[in-house]
């Protein structure tokens, strides 16, 4: 060992922040080392070992991993091109006031930005008029007085068939059919509140029928009842009648069935062609359904079925013509936001939405559903209908839970598998733990994202520019303070 070296070890060292004393340079104060973040491939060069989290970082940034701050980002349509889940379903489910729009809307704005067309099927609230507004999107807003939905209406589908020849046409025409009938039935068992027979099915579909083979135009659902009610040779077969007053004695309750659509708490919505057809050229579409919350929760749920029937429709129709090779492909988000309230008006219902909801895969077309709680399936009037809207869950690749109560997560487990320290996370975020007037609830934009049976990735998003304002959904409330 040399002299040096020796000397070296012999003196103290130093204490960490310098010797006490006046002029030994003690440090009063030792700030923290600055924190840079990066990507792996631009760190390496300063340290080469850094690891990275393993967050996608494919589709909207929607915040930042809560443990290492990492920036998360979402898109079902991006995640299912990269091969990241299986299906463009999305399930959002958390208390109310923790952020579930917040985070919908941030995807919206994502989507019209990449050059998807986010449709708002059916704003009950509304959550997402001011939004579509700002991005120069379509508003629709549905309502006496306002604007008209035609159930029967099946748009640019109808336009498709009548410049198809041969197979296709037909095809196409039996799909247009098979969507007019499906929707009669389904507003007719809402308002009727029971399912409707086999025998009147059948009537309807006839009806529909003849109403193709003699109308120029899009028919609607006063021109069924006038059909109905005059009982052409066609439709006195199709109920195996033999006199005006058995066909009449048969027919009655859908009559008045049909009779309530367009005269009873229905009345000026859906009795008319439609006043305004989709945009689909349009960056986002909202359809604001909430001028009709005043008749009820009949009208309401009637407004959303319809809204989702049209625009799957219109969407198809697309899809159709893209087929066809006249028109470009196109992608789109559809956000059913308030899903349970067009569940649970009536038996048999879920079955008309599973329906319209299945192939949206094939159909280039990611779907959102939003909803506070698991426990609202036990509004549903059967043991089917629950079934099947459990399946909607079940189906969606991935999961995002806001702040839920452990009551919730169990149902919640059932469906996605939750590890320990993931639902004692997200229960943390349901409830505040301190009466403090003005504080932060803990959830308030803080999400776990799951796909299957990887781990969840916990996030929070923060706002940023003009996001505060058109994201926010209290202004009504803090303008009455």
């Amino acid at each position: 060992m040399s002299k040096v070296e020796t000397q070296a070890m012999s003196e103290p060292l130093a204490p960490p922040w310098g010797w006490r004393g006046h002029g030994t340079g003690r440090a009063a104060h030792i700030e923290p080392a600055p924190e840079f973040q990066a990507t792996t491939s631009q760190v390496c060069g300063l340290y080469p070992f850094t690891a990275g989290s393993g967050t996608p970082t494919i589709g909207t940034p929607v915040g930042r991993h809560q443990l290492w701050g990492e920036v998360v980002c979402l898109d079902p349509l991006a995640w299912l091109r990269e091969g990241l889940v299986t299906n463009p379903g999305m399930f959002v489910l958390g208390q109310p006031g923790t952020g579930k729009s917040t985070l919908v809307k941030r995807l919206v704005t994502g989507a019209v930005a990449t050059g998807t067309t986010p449709i708002i099927l059916g704003d009950t609230k509304p959550d997402y008029t001011r939004l579509v507004d700002y991005l120069g999107g379509q508003v629709i807003r549905v309502g006496r007085g306002v604007d008209r939905i035609n159930p029967l209406d099946a748009g640019p589908l109808e336009d498709a068939r009548r410049r198809l020849t041969g197979t296709d046409a037909e095809t196409l025409r039996w799909e247009v059919r098979s969507r007019r009938l499906s929707l009669l039935l389904a507003l007719a068992t809402l308002v009727r509140e029971a399912r409707i027979t086999n025998a009147e099915e059948v009537v309807l579909g006839r009806a529909i029928d003849l109403l193709d083979e003699r109308l120029d135009h899009e028919p609607t659902i006063p021109d069924v009842l006038h059909v109905l009610e005059q009982g052409p040779d066609e439709l006195r077969s199709a109920t195996r009648t033999d006199t005006g007053e058995s066909y009449r004695a048969q027919t009655r309750d859908l009559v008045f069935t049909l009779d309530l659509l367009i005269s009873g708490s229905l009345a000026g919505v859906f009795d008319a062609a439609t006043t305004r057809p989709l945009n689909l050229d349009a960056p986002a579409i909202s359809v604001d359904i909430s001028r009709v919350r005043a008749a009820g929760d009949k009208l309401l749920t009637a407004a959303m079925l319809c809204t989702w029937a049209y625009a799957f429709g219109m969407v198809d129709a697309a899809t159709a013509l893209t087929d066809l090779h006249a028109a470009r492909r196109r992608s789109y988000l559809g956000v059913m936001d308030e899903l349970w309230r067009a569940l649970r008006g009536a038996p048999g219902l879920v079955e008309h939405a599973d329906a319209l909801t299945r192939l949206n895969r094939a159909k280039g077309m990611a779907s959102i559903m939003i909803t506070h709680s698991l426990a609202d399936l036990d509004a549903l009037a059967t043991e089917e209908d629950r079934a099947k809207a459990k399946g909607f869950a079940d189906r969606s690749a991935i999961t995002v839970l806001a702040g839920l109560p452990p009551r919730e997560l169990a149902r919640v487990h059932e469906i996605t598998p939750l590890t320990g320290p993931e639902q004692q996370l997200v229960t943390s975020w349901s409830a505040p733990d301190s009466w403090q007037p003005g504080a932060r609830h803990p959830g308030r934009g803080k999400y776990l994202i799951k796909t299957g049976e990887r781990l969840g990735i916990p996030i929070e998003l923060s706002l940023v520019g003009p996001e505060a304002h058109l994201y926010d959904t209290d202004q009504a409330i803090r303008a009455t303070a």
